[in-house]
Parts: C-alpha cells; structure tokens; sequence
C-alpha cells in the first residue's frame, strides 16, 4: 500500500466559489478515489487564501471585520467542497496561527536567497502580483483578466531570487523529475522560465496590513507567495514535523492561469528549503459559457451551485469530467447540460440500470456475489491523468452493454422454458458486466456506482423505485 498526497489550488476568498474551482476539487477527487480503489492511502489537501490588499479592502468596503469576512467566505468554500462530494481530509486556512507560524519560519530558512531592493515599476492588485514591462507592453498597459489599468508603484520590498535555481527548475521540467501535465503546458512553462525575474515577496506594511509580518522586520508583510504556495507543506505540518511520509505530492492539481507560479516559484522554493519537487503538476482549462471565457461584465458567469442544484451532484460530476476535457478549454451550456443528462445519463445509464434489473427481477434472480478486477486500459488512462478519456472508456462499455442486451434479446429468450438454463447464463452475464462498469465508475460518480451496485448485489435483484435519472 502507498501513501498519496493530493493538493488542489487555495482560492481567494473575495468571492463565491466559481466553476473554476469546482474542476479543481472534482479532477482531485477523481483521482483519489481511483487511488483509494487500489488499496492506497491518501489525504487530499484544500483550503482558502485569506489575506491581501483585496481581503482587506472587500470587508471595509462592506463594513464589517476583516476576520469575520474571511470566516465566512472560507466556510462558503468548505461547504461547496462537501457539496461536490469531495473526500477532503486536510483543509487549511492561511489565517489559521499555526499557518503563519510555520510560514515565518519557511521565510527564515530560505534567507538566504533572499534579498531586499526598492522597485519602480506596474503592479495589478486583482492579480495582486507585479508585471514587467514587457508584460505592461504586451497588453497595453491593461490586466486583461481584470480590464483594469495597471497600477505604477514605487516601494522597497524583499525579493526571492528565482535565479538561484532556474537550472535546476529546467532540467526538473525536462527530466520529467517534475512532470508538468499536459505536455504541451510544460513547454510553455520552459519559456517562461527563461525570462523569469525574481519576484518580489513583501510589500510595506502600509500598503498591505492584512498578512503575515515578515520575521525580523515588522515594516514589511509577507506577499502572496510564500504565504499561499507554503500551504500544500504547512498543512502536513512542515517544518515543526517531519512530512517525508507524504510528501512529495504524487500530484498538484491548478488551473492554468496560475500553473506557471506553481511550476517556477513553488520549486524554487522546495529547492531553497532542500525538499524534493512533487512528483506531477496537472493543470486544467477553463470552462467557457456559450463559447466565451466567463465575465461579470459580460454577464455569462455560470453559477456551480445552480448548476449542482437543476439535476443533483452526479448529474454534475459527469458533465464536468466527462464532457469538460481534463486539460483543455471545454464549453458550458444549458442545452448542453440538459442535452448530456437526458439521452446520456438518463437514456444509456438510468434506462439499461432499469430495464436490466426488471429482467433479472422477472426471472427472480438473486444477488450476485461480484469481484471487481482491473482494467489495463482504464487504469493507463487514469495514470496519465487524462480523465475525461478514460470517462468516454467507461462510457464506450455503458453503450456496449445497451447493444449487447438488444442483440441477445433476453425476452425473447423467456418465451421458450427450454431456454431458461441460457437466459439466466444471458442475464448474470450482462449483470456482472454492469458492475464492473459501476466498479470503473466509483471515482467519478460514486452516488451512481453505490446505487448500482445495491441494486444487482441485492438478495434479491429488483430494479430502483425511482429512475437513478428520472428525464425532464
């Protein structure tokens, strides 16, 4: 048996939780049930990013206190999270003392590569991080996630020095030490690992109260990235224990809007405090609406919790892993959504669930006594961490499966007593092959494989009272 540790990106907590972040817990979630499938141990890390210009700004804007807004928008992530069905075991908040505790010692560790410079240059705060000025060329001097202007600042602050360990970075990359998933993403990090500056880690207290001091000079507090990134180690407990039983990571799973933090200044960082790299970083697209990247301004941004809400959890599991591409911009639609539920889940799983115990309930048939076995293919794919595909493998033997029944004809078979030996051989065969289809179904949708499961293991086999996918 092994020890696997998952993380999946800490959200800021200035907002309600998006799609974004669902792909982020569910992809997780997935991987760790296929893990805990195979008889593995695993802890699933999550948690909320909780300070900031933004934070601070947000809950003096609604006048309220700054803790009590972060308690309560962290608590609305915690709950999407058991919403979603995740198997979370870890959760950590980077407000939490033991977080900043260990985070100033992190800082205390690396010092060495660190160094403290004044800097003149645009700064965006929705991003909350400083661009260059090739950047600030690039768009025109504007955010183009925010649409809004850069902002001009000049201030002294402490800097880590990426250059310490950009060779070191690359032939992790390239050496696959530090495999960065899709491949695709990995080279894009590679180029940007070349231009990458150092990067700055403080900003003056008077520009950012809402953080962690930084140790032995209380004028200046942490920035985002030793605070946020020390996360993944801080909730093991790192450095006040050891964490070699779990870590590395066997994977870390982001969006790719902030992959290239977590494939350049997270390993810098592991490097700076003699840790090893994690094992994979897997990044995930965004999910469009109608074909448009999601935008309050635009007003298409698709709201998870009505989403999860119109058809039930599973319902909502299969269409972002199935039909949202592990590693690829995938599109959201209503009509898509209601289209993928209705002939999909409704027609090929709910219906062939339905009309297989009604014939194993005709011929009174018991329970059967099923041992899953392992599928080669499947688990290749799994492996790989391309989900969505190996969802369609699932799904290719859920449509197999409805052909076979309509080739066999079983009720034609029970018209003929002679035949029973051979209709009840038809009917356990077809049965035991839908329970190896609910076995590879168990980590994207374990509702769903539970109640298949139930249904034909049953004393007796009879079909659901209510469709597991009842149409409207």
């Amino acid at each position: 048996m092994s020890k696997i540790y998952l993380t999946t990106a800490i959200p800021y907590v200035n907002g309600a939780p998006h799609i974004g972040h669902a792909l982020d817990y569910l992809l997780a979630d997935t991987y760790a049930r296929y893990e805990k499938g195979k008889g593995n141990e695993v802890r699933l890390q999550a948690g909320t990013d909780e300070h900031g210009n933004k934070i601070y700004k947000k809950a003096e804007e609604l006048g309220v206190d700054t803790k009590q807004y972060v308690d309560d928008n962290s608590k609305k992530f915690q709950d999407f999270i058991k919403k979603l069905g995740v198997e979370n075991t870890d959760y950590i908040r980077t407000t939490d003392e033991a977080h900043k505790n260990r985070c100033q010692e992190i800082w205390k560790r690396i010092e060495s590569h660190i160094y403290k410079n004044s800097y003149e240059g645009w700064y965006c705060e929705g991003c909350e991080r400083f661009v260059t000025d090739k950047e600030y060329q690039e768009n025109n001097g504007t955010c183009p996630d925010h649409n809004k202007p850069y902002q001009k600042l000049s201030e002294e602050n402490y800097y880590f020095r990426i250059a310490d360990f950009k060779d070191q970075i690359k032939n992790a990359i390239e050496s696959r030490e530090l495999e960065i998933l899709p491949d695709f993403r990995a080279k894009e990090m590679l180029k940007l690992l070349e231009d990458s500056p150092d990067v700055s880690i403080s900003r003056p207290k008077e520009q950012l109260s809402w953080g962690v001091p930084v140790p032995g000079d209380e004028s200046q507090v942490m920035y985002v990235w030793i605070d946020a990134l020390s996360n993944y180690i801080t909730v093991l407990g790192y450095p006040d224990q050891d964490i070699s039983e779990w870590w590395p990571a066997a994977a870390q799973f982001v969006g790719k809007d902030i992959l290239r933090f977590h494939s350049i200044i997270w390993p810098a960082m592991l490097l700076a405090l003699g840790l090893p790299l994690p094992k994979r970083i897997v990044s995930h697209g965004f999910v469009l609406s109608n074909g448009q990247k999601m935008s309050k301004s635009i007003g298409n941004v698709v709201d998870p919790i009505e989403v999860l809400e119109s058809k039930g959890l599973p319902a909502f599991r299969y269409y972002f892993l199935r039909h949202a591409d592990t590693f690829s911009d995938s599109d959201f639609t209503w009509d898509k959504y209601n289209e993928a539920y209705n002939n999909e889940l409704a027609n090929d799983l709910g219906n062939l669930v339905q009309r297989l115990a009604n014939l194993c309930k005709k011929q009174d048939l018991a329970g059967l006594k099923f041992d899953p076995v392992r599928d080669s293919e499947y688990d290749k794919t799994m492996d790989e961490f391309y989900f969505s595909r190996a969802f369609d493998y699932v799904w290719s033997k859920v449509q197999d499966l409805n052909k076979e029944i309509d080739e066999k004809k079983p009720w034609e078979l029970n018209k003929f007593p002679e035949r029973h030996d051979e209709l009840v051989t038809v009917l356990t065969s077809l049965a035991e092959k839908l329970l190896q289809v609910a076995y590879l179904l168990e980590p994207f949708l374990p509702e769903t494989a539970k109640a298949i499961e139930s249904v034909f293991t049953a004393e007796k086999i009879l079909p659901p009272a209510t469709p597991l996918f009842p149409k409207n």
